[in-house]
């Protein structure tokens, strides 16, 4: 049963439509004056599209690991690790398994296995566990992993107001740290913190929420809640430039349809990159015969 799908539909069904604002027009700043939060987002939008180009040369490794426990007792009930290989294609990407190993509760024991499948996959738990392995982890998007979670592109952020909180140091680079919300405060989107290269306009590293809770009538009516849901994206930049999402974490509690009420975490590493398709020119000097 896909839970997640259903779950998302009544999660999406809560959502306020966003409103057709039109973007700001970023005021270019003064000869040596600070950039503003929008003048840096709005280089950050303008390198999107570079970005999403070079991604679609690369393979990479995918790590990702799954797991659900009961809130009361914490018992876990079900635990998978799955391999693929990542590579482009005109759409986004795919990703084809390799391995994967887990283990799951049943009659009062835990089943452990192997395989190039996950078995006893049509339980609550099992179900959950394929429905964020599978869904929330499939990059199908040409944004990179963070596409939903962070605006990146200017379509995204005309719905976002930003505030910079300052500037600091990370891994030797220097980084803005800017701070992100809606701009309608009655709609139900991600808020949070990115982290920005302050030589390339790159996002470093990103934490979501939720920016506020779900109605109270979503929660009594239908049910569902998920509590202190949140994303952490960090970035690598690569030797050549280019940068790719490379960690992705989250942890959190969900309440769905009634019946459902379970402790999730998943976490994902990518790993392994390789460039695919480099173009080269070739220039003559002097006479050809």
């Amino acid at each position: 049963m896909p839970m997640l799908r259903v779950f998302g539909f009544l999660l999406a069904a809560s959502f306020s439509l966003a409103q057709n604002s039109q973007p700001e027009q970023a005021k270019e700043p003064e000869p040596n004056a600070p950039l503003t939060a929008d003048a840096i987002m709005a280089r950050v939008a303008a390198n999107q599209d570079s970005s999403e180009a070079l991604r679609k040369e690369y393979v990479y490794l995918q790590h990702t690991h799954v797991v659900t426990h009961k809130p009361k007792g914490g018992r876990l009930q079900r635990e998978e690790t799955a391999d693929y290989d990542v590579t482009p294609t005109p759409d986004g990407t795919e990703k084809k398994l390799k391995r994967i190993t887990g283990r799951y509760w049943q009659k009062g024991k835990y089943e452990t296995f192997e395989a190039d499948k996950a078995p006893e996959a049509d339980g609550i738990d099992g179900s959950l566990v394929k429905s964020f392995r599978d869904d929330l982890l499939d990059d199908k998007s040409k944004d990179g992993l963070a596409k939903d979670l962070f605006p990146l592109t200017s379509e995204q952020q005309k719905d976002y107001s930003f505030t910079l909180l300052g500037q600091e140091m990370q891994e030797g680079r220097g980084v803005y740290h800017i701070g992100f919300r809606p701009k309608d405060k009655n709609d139900i989107s991600w808020a949070g913190e990115a982290y920005i290269d302050a030589a390339e306009f790159q996002p470093v590293r990103v934490f979501t929420k939720l920016s506020r809770r779900l109605p109270f009538a979503v929660r009594t009516l239908l049910g569902t809640d998920v509590p202190g849901i949140g994303f952490n994206v960090v970035y690598k930049r690569q030797e050549d430039g280019v940068w790719f999402p490379a960690t992705f974490g989250t942890e959190f509690r969900l309440h769905a349809v009634f019946f459902i009420n379970r402790d999730i975490s998943v976490s994902c590493e990518n790993s392994g990159f390789q460039r695919t398709h480099v173009e080269s020119k070739m220039k003559v000097i002097g006479p050809v015969e």
